[in-house]
């Protein structure tokens, strides 16, 4: 699923390190981390009038992810909700928005990967956008199992949601290959992971699981449906998953920031029903409660 451009992004203002640029003006130098080897971290924001979904759990994961990669120059909470307001603010958004948020290592005396060599301090990206969920939540998704795997913590933790997303990207272009919406990527024992860009979930005889969280993001939107059904006595659990369980639930639907809740409807070739009536119960619940997770920005 191919997402489109949207004229009403192409005069918005983008906060770059201390203050707003115009798009066309908005970059980083070419010796910016992020550009010299993908050395920064980001979060996904949903916007809606009520606030920002989760917002200060996505900053935590921000700071908590750039100290594991030993920034040290990393901005606090306050600095960066005051960024994102003024981003806000210019661009006359408070609903139907997506927000890219990035730090990088910032800029670089000279290339190179020592991180001695950025001496300018972390530089700080808010770009929103005029952007609706990006799958069709109504119809679902269908996806592929791809040959290239999630790394685990020997390799690279999947804790920290950094921007070097090659791995990701792979699997989706052998998705896109395949004429599929996205991905399934499994870890390096042979379970199932994630997709390249949301967490999987399953529903089978009025349970739900979810993968363990060795090699997939602990997503945020995971997390809230988890938290949520523990709310409504719903069963949930985490688990090792294989593809022939996955091929067989009586529901599949996979969770994240760009597209929150959406059904996974053919994994394979193998047809998932979406009419699931646990699966859509819990959908139902989170169109409901995801708006009394939104924080408002002061």
């Amino acid at each position: 699923m191919l997402q489109k451009s949207n004229p009403k992004n192409d005069n918005i203002q983008v906060f770059i390190k201390d203050k707003l640029y115009p798009r066309s003006e908005a970059k980083v130098s070419v010796f910016d981390s992020s550009v010299q080897g993908g050395d920064a971290v980001w979060e996904g924001l949903r916007v809606y009038p009520e606030g920002v979904v989760c917002l200060d759990k996505h900053l935590t994961r921000l700071q908590e992810s750039a100290k594991t990669l030993a920034f040290v120059d990393i901005p606090s909470k306050k600095f960066i909700k005051k960024a994102i307001k003024q981003t806000l603010d210019a661009n006359g958004m408070n609903d139907d928005t997506h927000i890219r948020l990035t730090l990088t290592r910032g800029e670089k005396i000279t290339s190179g990967m020592d991180p001695r060599l950025n001496q300018s301090g972390s530089c700080l990206i808010v770009l929103a956008e005029w952007k609706p969920l990006v799958y069709d939540n109504d119809h679902g998704i269908k996806v592929i199992s791809t040959s290239q795997r999630r790394n685990s913590p020997q390799f690279l933790d999947s804790k920290i949601h950094h921007n070097n997303l090659l791995n990701n990207i792979i699997a989706k272009i052998q998705a896109n290959v395949a004429g599929k919406d996205a991905g399934l990527m499994l870890d390096d024992r042979g379970f199932i992971a994630e997709l390249n860009g949301s967490n999987l979930f399953m529903v089978k005889n009025e349970k739900v699981v979810t993968p363990f969280a060795h090699a997939c993001l602990p997503g945020i939107t995971r997390n809230s449906v988890i938290e949520m059904c523990k709310k409504h006595d719903i069963e949930i659990s985490e688990a090792d998953i294989t593809l022939s369980q996955f091929y067989n639930a009586d529901g599949v639907f996979a969770t994240g920031t760009m597209g929150e809740l959406t059904p996974v409807v053919e994994i394979d070739g193998r047809s998932i029903s979406k009419d699931d009536s646990l699966q859509k119960k819990i959908i139902s619940l989170f169109k409901k409660e995801v708006r009394g997770l939104c924080e408002k920005l002061d």
